[in-house]
C-alpha cells in the first residue's frame, strides 16, 4: 500500500471581527517564520526542527500569542520551504563555459542564497484537531485564533467525496486571497501498489511545446495534445502584460499581478485537463513514461521571438505532478527516464542520428532504412521502449549512441 495524497480547497465565511482576528493570526504567524528563516540563513542553514525548537521555541512563547502547537508548526513550514528549494537547486545546477567552450555544471546547495528566504504574504498552517476541526456535524468549522477558538460556516462544493470517502485529513494553510478566506486542507489515503508483475499497459508521453504532450501506447496508437492555441493565448497574455509594464503606473502593477494569477489558474487547469484525459483513456494499472526534463530545454527555433521563452515558463513539472498523483489514485505509476537521444533514435532499425530529425518539417526520416515519423511521435515511442526496459528490471535506463551515419 501506499499513499495518496490530494488538497481540498474551502471557502470560509467569518464574520467582520472573525476575520480581522484570521489576519492578525496569519500576519503574526508570517512574522515569526521570517525570524525562524533569518536564524536557519545566520546559522548554517540547520534544517533539524528539534534544533530550531531548541534555540526559539521558549523565546517566541515568551512574546508571541501564538499557542505551542501554532509556533511548532512555524518551525516545520520554514524547514520545509529550505528543503524544498535545496532539491530545487540540486536538481538544477549552474552552468557556464569554460576557456575550451564546454560547459561545465557545478552542484549548487543552499550557500548558494545571498539572503533568507522571505514569506511576503501572511499565512498560518494549522495541524488537525489541534488546531482546527469540523463541529455540529460537519456544518462548521472550529478553529484557531490569536487567545480564542472560533466557529465559522465554509462550503466544500466539488470536495464532498473526500470527507465521505477513507481520506485522511491532515494540516490546513488559511490562505486570504482577493478579499476571500481558504482553508487548504492536505489529504492522504492509502491505495494499493502499483503491480510491475501483472503485464501493466505502458504509456510513453512526450513533452513540448508545439504538442503539450504526445502519448504513444501497446497498441501503437498516438495521442496528441495540440499547444498552437495554447502559444496563441500566451501571446496575448505576454501583449498585455508588455503594455502595463511600459506604463508602471500603481494600477498597472496591481493589474499585472492579477493577470500574472490568472495565467498560473489558466495553466494550472489545461495541466490538470491533460493528466486527468490521460489516466481516463488508459486507466489503471498504466506505466506512464516521462523524460525527466531538468536542464533540458526545447528547439524553440519556429516559435515567434516573443515566445521563444516558453519553454523556461510552461509548468511541464506540474503536468508532471498531476499525472503522479492522478495515477496514484488508480494504482498506475509515472517513471521518469533519460532524455537523451529520444528524439534522435530510429525505433525500426535502431540508428541513433541528430540530422535524421527536421525540425522545419517536424519529421523525422532515417537514412539508413528510410523510416519515415512525425518527430513528437518518435520521442514518444522512444520514451515507452525505455519503460519497458525499466519494467524489465533497468533502474535507470537511457538510449546509447552506438552507431551513427557520416
Amino acid at each position: 500500500m501506499v499513499k495518496s495524497g490530494r488538497t481540498i480547497k474551502l471557502r470560509l465565511y467569518p464574520n467582520t471581527d472573525q476575520a480581522d482576528q484570521f489576519l492578525a493570526m496569519s500576519q503574526e504567524y508570517q512574522r515569526l517564520a521570517n525570524i525562524v528563516s533569518q536564524w536557519i540563513f545566520d546559522h548554517g542553514f540547520q534544517l533539524s526542527w528539534l534544533k530550531i525548537n531548541h534555540r526559539l521555541y521558549k523565546l517566541f512563547r515568551q512574546e508571541s500569542e501564538l499557542n505551542s502547537q501554532m509556533i511548532q508548526s512555524v518551525f516545520r513550514t520554514v524547514s520545509a520551504h529550505y528543503k524544498t528549494v535545496r532539491k530545487q537547486m540540486k536538481q538544477h545546477t549552474y552552468a557556464y563555459k569554460n576557456e575550451e567552450n564546454k560547459w561545465i555544471r557545478v552542484p549548487r546547495d543552499l550557500t548558494w542564497l545571498v539572503k533568507p528566504i522571505q514569506f511576503r504574504r501572511p499565512q498560518a498552517d494549522l495541524v488537525r484537531q489541534s488546531n482546527y476541526s469540523f463541529v455540529d456535524k460537519m456544518q462548521q468549522v472550529s478553529m484557531t485564533t490569536l487567545g480564542k477558538r472560533i466557529k465559522l460556516g465554509f462550503t466544500n462544493k466539488g470536495f464532498e467525496k473526500y470527507f465521505i470517502d477513507d481520506w485522511k485529513l491532515g494540516t490546513a494553510k488559511l490562505v486570504h486571497n482577493r478579499g476571500k478566506w481558504f482553508l487548504h486542507i492536505g489529504i492522504t489515503k492509502e491505495v494499493s501498489d502499483f503491480d510491475t508483475k501483472d503485464n501493466p499497459q505502458i504509456v510513453g508521453i512526450d513533452r513540448g511545446l508545439r504538442f503539450l504532450a504526445t502519448a504513444f501506447d501497446n497498441e501503437g496508437k498516438t495521442l496528441f495534445f495540440d499547444g498552437k492555441k495554447i502559444l496563441r493565448k500566451r501571446e496575448k497574455f505576454l501583449d498585455i502584460r508588455q503594455q502595463l509594464q511600459s506604463k508602471g503606473t500603481r494600477s498597472a502593477q496591481k493589474r499585472l499581478k492579477q493577470l500574472a494569477q490568472r495565467e498560473n489558474r489558466w495553466m494550472s487547469d489545461v495541466n490538470h485537463r491533460i493528466a486527468k484525459t490521460l489516466v481516463a483513456l488508459y486507466g489503471s494499472h498504466t506505466l506512464f513514461v516521462l523524460e525527466d526534463l531538468t536542464n533540458v530545454t526545447f528547439n524553440t527555433d519556429d516559435l515567434p521571438k516573443s515566445l521563444r521563452n516558453s519553454h523556461r515558463s510552461w509548468a511541464f513539472f506540474q503536468l508532471e505532478s498531476f499525472l503522479t498523483y492522478k495515477a496514484q489514485a488508480i494504482q498506475s505509476i509515472v517513471v521518469k527516464v533519460n532524455p537523451a537521444f529520444t528524439s534522435q533514435r530510429c525505433p525500426r532499425c535502431g540508428l541513433v542520428e541528430k540530422t535524421n530529425r527536421h525540425h522545419d518539417t517536424h519529421e523525422y526520416w532515417c537514412k539508413k532504412c528510410q523510416y519515415r515519423c512525425n518527430d513528437d511521435r518518435l520521442g514518444a515511442m522512444n520514451i515507452k521502449m525505455l519503460g519497458q526496459d525499466w519494467l524489465r528490471g533497468i533502474k535507470r535506463p537511457k538510449i546509447k549512441k552506438l552507431i551513427t551515419v557520416g
